[in-house]
């Protein structure tokens, strides 16, 4: 994968996580400092470091200093690659799921789906 492309790994270890997805949403609300964040956690300083350095590490959030400040907004262009990924997986099995039914139409349709104790 190009270093230009998400990491479907990363992003979803950094989704599996209800506090990193709460800091997302927050985010998608538009961008704040760390403490603005860190507050209804009710975390220390250091672990919500961490967690915001795992949804950096995606490509989920991007983090600037500006002054003593460190400002956090969301990278919905990640969001909508793996979105994107996730449709791809959807479309398959529908598919999969689709040629299924058909398969059991055609056999209901002969009569083969009743089995060999349908007399019994």
């Amino acid at each position: 994968m190009a270093n230009h492309d998400p990491d479907l790994n990363l992003i979803f270890q950094a989704l599996s996580d209800p506090t990193r997805r709460a800091m997302l949403a927050r985010l998608g609300k538009g961008a704040v400092p760390v403490g603005e964040l860190a507050r209804p956690t009710g975390l220390a300083l250091p672990t919500v470091m961490r967690h915001l350095g795992v949804l950096e590490q995606a490509q989920l959030i991007a983090t600037e200093k500006t002054g003593r400040t460190r400002m956090c907004r969301a990278r919905p262009e990640t969001l909508a690659a793996t979105a994107d990924w996730l449709a791809e997986q959807r479309a398959i099995w529908e598919g999969r799921a689709d040629r299924l039914e058909a398969y059991v139409m055609t056999l209901m349709q002969r009569g083969d789906a009743d089995g060999p104790d349908a007399d019994d």
